[in-house]
């Protein structure tokens, strides 16, 4: 270990899948532990309507503060806990202007959506005109289409859509929408 381990640094802590709160919740409770743990928040449409879905902004892992030398077995050995992230037998700090910038961000949006977890980025859907969808729900459920109009007001959308052969606009909840997966480059 160096001589960096005696001064309390960021360090990345694997997590067991999808545990990445509850890793962050058992660490907060040592003391001399200080944890961050960002996550996403999106509305997402599905087959049964739209659906609120939180998920860690880097899944399998948070971010600890911590003095390495002092506490390390205490943090790997927490509930939730897999480990630290390591090359070798080294175990890199996270640079503090990276967590420092991460948090700036949050905290924007913690501003700007009240009552929510300073944790928790709140992700809105961007959707443009002319792309391809496909109808998620309601009575027009399963139909294809192309965006003619977004209405970010309202969060709605107009859709040029195939209607007993004959093209009709349509306008539909945003969040009633699903786009299609677009191929990696």
């Amino acid at each position: 270990m160096s001589s960096d381990a005696d001064e309390a640094g960021w360090y990345c802590v694997k997590t067991q899948p999808k545990r990445e709160h509850v890793a962050a919740g058992h660490l907060r409770e040592l003391e001399g532990v200080e944890v961050f743990c960002p996550r996403l928040r999106y509305r997402k449409a599905t087959r049964r309507g739209k659906v609120w879905w939180v998920e860690a902004l880097f899944p399998g892992y948070i971010l600890a503060r911590f003095v390495l030398s002092e506490m390390e077995r205490m943090v790997i050995y927490s509930q939730g806990v897999r480990g630290l992230v390591r090359f070798g037998s080294e175990v890199p700090p996270v640079a503090e202007s990276f967590v420092e910038l991460l948090r700036t961000e949050m905290a924007r949006n913690f501003a700007e959506t009240e009552g929510l977890d300073a944790e928790i980025l709140t992700v809105a859907p961007r959707i443009e005109k002319g792309e391809e969808i496909e109808i998620a729900s309601g009575p027009l459920g399963g139909f294809r289409g192309e965006v003619v109009a977004v209405l970010p007001g309202r969060e709605r959308v107009k859709v040029l859509l195939d209607f007993l052969g004959q093209p009709q606009v349509v306008e539909v909840d945003l969040f009633s929408l699903l786009l299609p997966r677009k191929p990696l480059p």
